[in-house]
Formats: C-alpha cells, structure tokens, sequence
C-alpha cells in the first residue's frame, strides 16, 4: 500500500507557515512538518493551523527537528532573512547561502531521497548551492523560480483583456528578479497567438490597446518590492505558487512550469540555475523545453543568464 504524503517545510516565518496552512486547506498531504530555529514560532503555527482541521482536510501538523524530516516526500526550504525595503534578492546571497550551507547537510542526512524545493531567496542561487553542497540529484533540486513572477505577469495581461489568467500562457524566464525577462512570442489566449487575439477582439472593443511590454515587465520586476514596502512582506502568492509545485508532483500531473533548475546546454548555458519551462512530475524535474526565441528575447535571456552567473563567481558556496 502506497504510503500518505509528507511534506516537510524548513523555516516557520510568514512564508513557511503561510505554505504550511496552504497545503492544510488543500489537503495535498496527511503529515506537515515545520523545523525552525525558533522552535516556539514553529510549535505556534503549527497549533494555529491543526485547530483548524475540524474544518478542513485533516491533516497531521506539528513541529518538529531535523530528524522528523525522515519518509519526507517533499522538503521546501524556506530558510533564510527575508528581504528588505529596497533591497534587491540579489543583495541576500551571501548572507542565505551560508545559512543553507550550514543546515543543508543536516536535511539531506534524514530526507535523501525527498524532492527538494527552494523557495528562499535569491532562489536561483540557493538553488544552486543546495546542488552543490549537498550532491542531490538534479532532478530532484528546484526552485520555484519564476513561477510567481509569471502568475504575476498572466493577472496583468488577464485584467488589461478582461479574460480569466487561467486561460493566458505567458512566461516569465531567467532570473527570479530583476534581469528576467518575457518571451512574448511564446505568449497566447486561449491558445491564440497574443497579437492574433488582440485583433480579433478589437472588432467589438476598438478602445482596447495592445500591452505596452516594458510597462508590463516593470511592473513584474516591482511586484515584489512594491507588496514589501506596503506591508512588510509577500507570502499568499508564493505559497500557492509552492503549494502548485507539491500538487503537481504529488499528482504526478507531467506539468510544464517556469522553474529554476541546472541548465546543460539551454539555450547555451550551463552550470547555472535559472528558470526555463521544465516538465514536472513524481519524479521531479523530467525534461527541459527550449522553445525558439527571437533575437531580441535571447539577448534579454542571456543578460539575465550572464547575471546570474556573474552573481555565483562573487559568492563562496
């Protein structure tokens, strides 16, 4: 008999805590963990959420140590100083990637053959110390990438063309910050080429303008940032993004999402972490996709890719 799924989450802050309770309602596992320095923070969001599965998926929640980790699944680590006001993700590395470097090792002794998810920020480049430093397997390492960053970018695209943002394909590659970029020639409605379906609506709606592209990819680049300077943080939208990535694993559902894993050859580029479409499933990270981009996308791609790499000569891991 096929046993229940466990996730294991490292870090109890807003966002791990906030995954944490995502999971709960969807009931995507019957065992959470939460491990955190802070133990007391851990114990009080873990009996926060649990008193509310009397009404909802039930579900077993509890904080726990390093060694409760064992017959995880799936381990989202979320460790690490959050960021600031003005700071760049890129202005935490050194900093995260220490902390990592130290506690890593003790997640991977009790959890080997977990499927590891990165959350924390600057993800890519955790994700690449997480790989490094630990000598997981690459498929079973992955950040979540910008896969935020492209739900961003559907919301703003669906509420300039009145259409649902399920139903709008767009990516947001590279970098999950500031030097990512968008390959609109991959981005459609329904299917229909962006441009093609623009047209076709104006028939009935002649006021309605095209996306002005450099406001769109700004207003992606700022989301973040603007959301931490109103309220101090972001944590609902990462953790549904987290909470998609446990779903598609856990259904073992073959999806294809903008993550960030170590490319071989993409479009390039290797012995780096950044975000291209990867298929998803029970086994991880399966398969890469390479769709063409333009000209003027791949030079976008490369600076973002040259960044990072840039980025990682500067930082001991």
């Amino acid at each position: 008999m096929k046993k229940a799924n466990k996730i294991s989450i490292l870090g109890a802050g807003n966002v791990g805590a906030t995954i944490a309770y995502t999971l709960t309602l969807e009931g995507l596992a019957s065992e959470i963990v939460l491990v955190d320095i802070n133990k007391d923070k851990a114990k009080g969001e873990a009996l926060d959420i649990i008193q509310c599965t009397a009404l909802c998926p039930s579900v077993n929640i509890y904080s726990g140590e390093y060694s409760d980790l064992e017959g995880s699944d799936i381990v989202i680590v979320t460790l690490g100083c959050a960021r600031k006001p003005g700071q760049s993700r890129i202005d935490l590395a050194q900093g995260n990637v220490n902390i990592i470097k130290s506690v890593m090792p003790q997640a991977v002794k009790y959890a080997p053959n977990a499927i590891y998810v990165a959350v924390s920020n600057p993800v890519d480049i955790i994700t690449y110390t997480i790989l490094k430093t630990t000598g997981l397997p690459e498929n079973h390492v992955f950040g979540s990438g910008t896969l935020l960053d492209s739900a961003r970018l559907r919301e703003i695209i669906g509420t300039h063309l009145d259409v649902n943002p399920k139903h709008i394909h767009a990516y947001v590659l590279g970098e999950h910050g500031d030097s990512s970029m968008v390959p609109w020639s991959l981005t459609s409605i329904g299917g229909i080429p962006m441009n093609v379906y623009i047209d076709s609506i104006r028939k009935n709606k002649a006021d309605l303008t095209s996306i002005d592209h450099d406001m769109t990819v700004e207003t992606v680049h700022k989301a973040g940032g603007e959301i931490i300077k109103l309220k101090g943080a972001t944590f609902y939208a990462i953790a549904v993004a987290a909470t998609t990535i446990c779903r598609t694993i856990l259904h073992d559902a073959d999806s294809v999402l903008p993550l960030s894993g170590m490319l071989h050859g993409e479009y390039g580029y290797s012995d780096v972490c950044l975000s291209v479409p990867f298929v998803l499933n029970r086994d991880g990270l399966v398969n890469s996709v390479t769709p063409p981009l333009s000209d003027e996308e791949m030079k976008k791609f490369s600076a973002s890719a040259d960044m990072l790499k840039d980025t990682l000569s500067q930082i001991t891991i």
